[in-house]
Formats: C-alpha cells, sequence, structure tokens
C-alpha cells in the first residue's frame, strides 16, 4: 500500500482512532494525571507531577491502564488506591477534557478526503464514549462520523480485535475492506487480527517507541497527505 496513495476500491469504510490521530490530547492527559496526584497526595509528600514525555508513554490503552501505570510509577503505596485514584482522574479529566487540546495538522483535510471519498466514517477510541462524544464536538470533528465508539462501548478494547470487528459490523462492512487509521501498535495489532488493513501516522503518542517499527500497511506524516484514486 503507498502511505499516501490509497486506491478507493479497496475501501467501503474507515475507522479511525482518535488521541494521537485526530486530535493532540496529551495536555489533557498530563493536566488530569496531575491533578489525580496532587489530590492522592498525603499531607506533607513531595510533588510527583508527571511532564508530558512520561505520561505520553503511558496512555493509548484506556483509562484504567493509564491510572494504573501512573500509580506504579507513584510509588509503592499509590497502587492500593487505585480505585480511589481511577474516580478522582474521572473527574478531573471530564472537567478539563477538549481544553488543553487541539486538532492535528491535516486531520481535517483527512477527515474530508475520507468523507469526499465516499467512504463510511466511524470514529473508534480507547477513551470513554462520553468524553470522546464531549471532545469531537468541542473540536467540531462530529459530524464526520456516522459511529462512534469508546473504550466503555464493548467489552474488551483494542489492541483486541472485537472493538474493530464490531464496529466493522455497525457499518456493514466487511473487515478487509474497512481501513484501520491510528498512531500506535494498539491499532496496528487490533486492525492485524481482526483481517483489517491499517495506516498510521508518524506524530502519535505509541507508547514512546519509534511507530515506523510497527507491522503496518502505510505510514503518513498528515492525515491531509490522504489521496484517493479510483
Amino acid at each position: 500500500m503507498n502511505p499516501a496513495v490509497l486506491t478507493l476500491t479497496h475501501f467501503d469504510a474507515a475507522m479511525v482512532d482518535l488521541d494521537g490521530t485526530l486530535v493532540d490530547t496529551l495536555g489533557d492527559f498530563v493536566a488530569a494525571v496531575n491533578a489525580m496526584l496532587a489530590e492522592l497526595r498525603k499531607p506533607g509528600q513531595a510533588s510527583q507531577a508527571l511532564d508530558a514525555t512520561t505520561v505520553g508513554r503511558m496512555v493509548g490503552k484506556g483509562s484504567e491502564n493509564l491510572v494504573k501505570a501512573v500509580l506504579a510509577h507513584a510509588g509503592a503505596e499509590m497502587p492500593d488506591r487505585y480505585t480511589e485514584a481511577l474516580s478522582c482522574y474521572q473527574r478531573h479529566y471530564a472537567a478539563i477534557n477538549g481544553v488543553h487540546s487541539t486538532v492535528y495538522p491535516g486531520g481535517l483535510e483527512g477527515l474530508r478526503a475520507l468523507q469526499q471519498a465516499g467512504l463510511k466514517l466511524a470514529c473508534l477510541t480507547n477513551k470513554p464514549l462520553a468524553m470522546a462524544h464531549q471532545l469531537l464536538r468541542l473540536k467540531g470533528l462530529d459530524g464526520f462520523f456516522s459511529e462512534v465508539f469508546g473504550g466503555d462501548s464493548f467489552a474488551r478494547k483494542k489492541p483486541d480485535p472485537l472493538p474493530l470487528l464490531k464496529t466493522c459490523e455497525a457499518l456493514g462492512t466487511a473487515p478487509a475492506r474497512t481501513l484501520m487509521i491510528g498512531d500506535s501498535s494498539n491499532d496496528a495489532r487490533a486492525a492485524r487480527a481482526a483481517g483489517c488493513p491499517v495506516l498510521l501516522v508518524t506524530y502519535g503518542y505509541n507508547h514512546g517507541e519509534p511507530v515506523r517499527e510497527v507491522d503496518a500497511d502505510g505510514f503518513v506524516d498528515s492525515l491531509s497527505e490522504l489521496r484517493f484514486q479510483k
């Protein structure tokens, strides 16, 4: 697959990841994580604020995984407070969702190209569904998608193939003709297991690992590079 030129007849639909693919939400994650840590901090305990690089390596597998990773990083006593921490994190994230995030350059152009090519579009993210809907609406992206599914929409999250297979069912398309567009090995592993072709952007998070080392069908530096020909 040419990373920038996709043959229209190969696809009927596309599933597009949200965080790290369409919207740079790292600032939201950092703010919510550090607000959580500040609230959990015991009196007299030193500040444990995490920087964007550290948090960026932890995102991508859902809120539960992020909170567990943050607690493990914060210290031995923190993992015992997981239930409290998750509730705290979700409350802080809901309060700032979208405030510290921006649509990636080329994101709108890429969605328009997919739409103009006649593909059915779904947003498929590990972010909780309510927060995904809110973020898409705040950033003016909600009108592109006929379906939106979050990390709590199905029994399992990416990199499990179940969300992709269920999204294909909702779109009424075969996995082999449904393109997955994401930013990480989560998206690629899920796509491979589901039998979907996968295209990755090079600017996302991918747990701090080089994305071009991931098994994918193509890579783009911007979604504006997408071109479709019959």
